[in-house]
């Protein structure tokens, strides 16, 4: 936290993105920060842990926290997920409700949307995301299904693609936090351990093409990243990618390797993004056998209870 007095009227706290799967919450999320902090996938279960997000601006300082999509759990990390998102929702300032504008409003939306009814001193802005998969006619139809699923204090269409009302959402979110100091230091874009942010990218790097069972069973850890020795312009980076099945670990591996090869190659591209320097990335697989379902291999693994 900053000491010193704040400018008068600045505003900071938190405000977490609800949803069901791949509703673009993460993409907000980075739209609104103004670089990558979370992952993002066409994949559902994508985000498995509350990221921060934090937003700067002269007047404010909005901590955003992507959670992931609340969904009916088959799975103990499943269970842990959700408790995680109803746990977040009592702890921020505002809520932002986020229903696609390119499909209907579905089971999942009314299935949140009562939850949410539930929190009662925590407002709640309703936001129309991908509008640029939308015709005008499917936004101003969704507007009005997404106002009759609650009372909301304000609905709002944006589109994180092209940059549409992004800057409204966080001006609305904005408005629901206390005057305050700033919660982090300027400059600060995200509390989230740099070691944590790579596993993510390893993981995204993972998700792409893979068939539609493969994405919820992919935990990855880094085990060990350091400077190499003798040298400050080389990060070595060494991770386990951990997978359920053998058949799993086959299609991770692909073709002679070439699969992992390409899954190398797109993430150390983007852990070097990040961090700064080229970094050497050592990448293998190991089998976990159904460690969503075990208590043990769940908190091996980071998902605690």
């Amino acid at each position: 936290m900053t000491g010193g007095t704040p400018p008068p009227g600045h505003r900071a706290g938190f405000a977490c993105f609800i949803g069901r799967p791949n509703v673009g919450k993460s993409t907000l999320m980075n739209a609104l920060v103004g670089t990558k902090v979370a992952i993002t996938s066409s994949r559902p279960q994508t985000t498995r842990r509350a990221i921060r997000g934090i937003v700067h601006r002269p007047d404010a300082q909005l901590v955003v926290v992507d959670t992931p999509g609340l969904h009916k759990p088959r799975t103990l990390l499943g269970e842990r997920l959700d408790s995680l998102v109803r746990s977040t929702l009592t702890e921020v300032d505002a809520i932002g409700f986020c229903v696609p504008a390119d499909e209907p409003v579905g089971p999942g939306d009314r299935f949140i949307a009562r939850e949410l009814a539930g929190v009662k001193r925590t407002p709640v802005v309703a936001i129309l995301t991908k509008t640029d998969k939308a015709t005008p006619e499917q936004i101003a139809q969704q507007l009005l299904a997404v106002g009759e699923l609650g009372d909301f204090a304000d609905i709002v269409p944006c589109s994180a693609v092209d940059g549409f009302q992004v800057g409204l959402v966080g001006d609305l979110l904005i408005a629901h936090l206390p005057e305050g100091h700033p919660l982090y230091p300027e400059g600060d874009l995200t509390d989230e351990p740099e070691q944590t942010l790579v596993a993510e990218l390893i993981r995204e790097a993972s998700l792409e093409g893979v068939r539609d069972e493969l994405p919820h069973s992919i935990a990855v850890v880094v085990d060990e990243m350091a400077p190499r020795e003798g040298r400050d312009d080389l990060i070595d980076v060494y991770a386990h990618l951990y997978v359920e099945r053998d058949s799993q670990k086959g299609i991770i591996i692909g073709h002679k390797g070439s699969r992992l090869r390409d899954v190398g190659a797109r993430a150390r591209k983007q852990i070097e993004a990040l961090l700064g320097t080229k970094v050497f990335l050592d990448l293998r697989i190991k089998v976990l056998k159904d460690w969503q379902r075990d208590p043990k291999q769940l908190r091996r693994l980071g998902f605690y209870d």
